[in-house]
């Protein structure tokens, strides 16, 4: 979602590494880019671990994370990436099934992509972070998403824009396009087992028809 359909992530950057000052934590909004699609939670651990040498307890998680989501409110946009909404309305169009699998745990989610996406995503065809009991990169995530379209690793594509995401996407036997709509160098994307890379909505929108025709000859 954010990154691939939200124009979320600057949001998301700033009030990751706000909401870390107020822990003692010092980031940059990189370090965020590169774990993008992490549960919040497990974002909040990492972090404690690596400064603080020591798991966050469950009320330092819970302030934290809500700390952050304060945060975001206050910066986020709600703007759609550039023309993922079009992108959107293509693959709708070929008779593709769309499953957004999100790290996020937000409970405004359906409300900020109905804004721009209208019935395309609904509380059946979304898995987010309180979905799993592993985020990404474990595979989980998108190994639910199989299930819930009912398709094997072969029979689908995913689009991503972050490292985790990619991680998880290529365990679970799947695709993998990463459009690189943020600050991340594309060999990062590249390590984490893209097997395409665009830079934007638009490049990738005019290579669907190609993409399509060349997975459905195989």
């Amino acid at each position: 979602m954010d990154g691939v359909l939200i124009d979320s992530m600057p949001a998301h950057a700033r009030s990751w590494v706000e909401a870390s000052a107020a822990y003692g934590i010092t980031a940059e909004p990189l370090d965020f880019y590169r774990c993008e699609g992490q549960k919040g939670s497990d974002t909040i651990e990492r972090l404690f671990l690596q400064v603080h040498g020591r798991r966050a307890t469950a009320q330092e998680t819970d302030d934290y994370y809500q700390l952050k989501t304060e945060l975001f409110s206050r910066y986020n946009t709600g703007n759609a990436v550039t023309d993922a909404p079009a992108l959107v309305a293509d693959v709708r169009a070929n008779g593709l099934h769309i499953v957004l699998v999100t790290g996020s745990s937000q409970n405004d989610i359906l409300d900020r992509l109905q804004v721009h996406y209208g019935d395309a995503f609904g509380s059946a065809n979304v898995i987010t972070g309180t979905d799993v009991m592993r985020g990404k990169p474990h595979p989980e995530p998108y190994l639910k998403a199989l299930e819930r379209a009912n398709v094997a690793p072969w029979e689908a594509i995913v689009i991503e824009n972050a490292p985790m995401g990619v991680r998880a996407a290529v365990a679970a036997g799947i695709f993998t396009i990463a459009v690189n709509t943020g600050c991340l160098p594309d060999a990062d994307l590249w390590a984490a087992g893209a097997s395409v890379i665009f830079p934007s909505m638009a490049n990738l929108r005019s290579a669907l028809p190609a993409l399509l025709a060349e997975s459905a000859s195989r």
